[in-house]
């Protein structure tokens, strides 16, 4: 079985920063992409940043110079550093993996429980 658990979410006011970390635990043979998702109420959930095994990264627009996202390959773990956050990034924050267990060649998408991130004076 793969698991991800997530960290790190929680109140914040405008303008401040968090910490959000993702690691991946099980029988992991390979990870190819892990990042982060998030949803809104009543709205559908959207990408907000990935980071492939070959360092490609892909931000949402609305959080591009705001978020980074990096890694630990050893520990299979994620982190999303969120600064300048607004009250428009409030939303559950997702952890999202694609990769392949072992003895299973096709890489599979998998997702965490979710943190709630709330940016809110």
């Amino acid at each position: 079985q793969v698991q991800l658990v997530e960290s790190g979410g929680g109140l914040v006011q405008p303008g401040g920063s968090l910490r959000l970390s993702c690691a991946a635990s099980g029988s992991i043979f390979s990870v190819s992409t892990m990042g982060w998702y998030r949803q809104a109420p009543g709205k559908q959930r959207e990408l907000v940043a990935t980071l492939t095994s070959g360092g490609t990264t892909d931000y949402a627009d609305s959080v591009k110079g705001r978020f980074t996202i990096s890694r630990d390959n050893a520990k299979n773990t994620r982190y999303l550093q969120m600064v300048n956050l607004k009250p428009e990034d409030t939303a559950v924050y997702y952890c999202y993996a694609k990769l392949s267990r072992i003895g299973i060649t096709l890489a599979m998408p998998y997702w965490g429980q979710g943190t709630q991130v709330t940016v809110s004076s």
